[in-house]
């Protein structure tokens, strides 16, 4: 038997015969959307809640909430197979994960305020940003590009939280104060029901904006994360 072998391809596989569906069973079809599958957790139904963060467009993410959130994504992240590069002041508090993340490989890796370098983030070489540069993080160096998404964590809000909302594509709050609620709520046009619901969320619950879109979502850790972060947290 002679086998063929397609340049760069390799073999060719066995050919079957081709799929059809009945039009009046095209609703119960559905495929899963996202492209890197990190998973942000459950809504209220049960449902997961995903985020693709690699991306042929710049993507930029601001966290108004608790460093633990902001770690179990950028683990998540890492699992996905990007490079991440988190820009922080608080480097003993990536240390743990950065050395634990990649099973020995170099997939996080921790920089200064205002010292990550230049990535090279690529379609084959993906990179999430995470800014871990408190109430006032200064206006980067390294910004959202193609394939290289940036997550900004702000512990409260600050003076420069305004712009950073309307700048972001995606907007995630966790428990705030009344006050911050009433604030958050004119800039991202919450509805009361929202906006009251904001300073009684239990650690862990996020609600993610983007433009009119509302998800209510409880991140769940894994055995493995929480052996490495601990229990879901808000304060730090």
């Amino acid at each position: 038997m002679t086998v063929r072998i397609r340049p760069g391809r390799g073999l060719r596989g066995p050919r079957h015969a081709g799929h059809t569906l009945a039009a009046e069973h095209l609703g119960a079809l559905s495929l899963p959307v996202g492209d890197d599958g990190v998973i942000l957790g459950t809504d209220a139904e049960g449902r997961t809640q995903m985020i693709g963060l690699h991306r042929p467009a710049p993507y930029d993410v601001l966290l108004i909430g608790g460093l633990w959130t902001a770690q179990v994504l950028a683990l998540r992240a890492a699992a996905t197979g990007a490079r991440v590069a988190v820009e922080t002041g608080r480097t003993r508090a990536w240390t743990t994960l950065a050395q634990a993340a990649g099973a020995g490989l170099e997939c996080v890796s921790l920089h200064d305020v205002g010292r990550v370098p230049p990535t090279g983030a690529a379609v084959s070489s993906p990179v999430v940003v995470v800014r871990d540069c408190g109430m006032r993080p200064p206006r980067g160096r390294v910004v959202s590009s193609p394939w290289q998404s940036v997550l900004t964590l702000l512990p409260y809000l600050s003076p420069v939280a305004p712009r950073l909302m309307r700048a972001s594509t995606l907007v995630g709050v966790q428990r705030v104060s009344p006050g911050e609620a009433e604030q958050v709520g004119r800039i991202l046009g919450l509805a009361r029901t929202e906006i009251e619901a904001l300073p009684t969320l239990a650690d862990g619950v996020t609600l993610w904006v983007a433009g009119r879109e509302r998800h209510w979502v409880m991140t769940g850790a894994t055995e493995v994360e929480t052996g490495l972060l601990g229990a879901a947290r808000r304060m730090d």
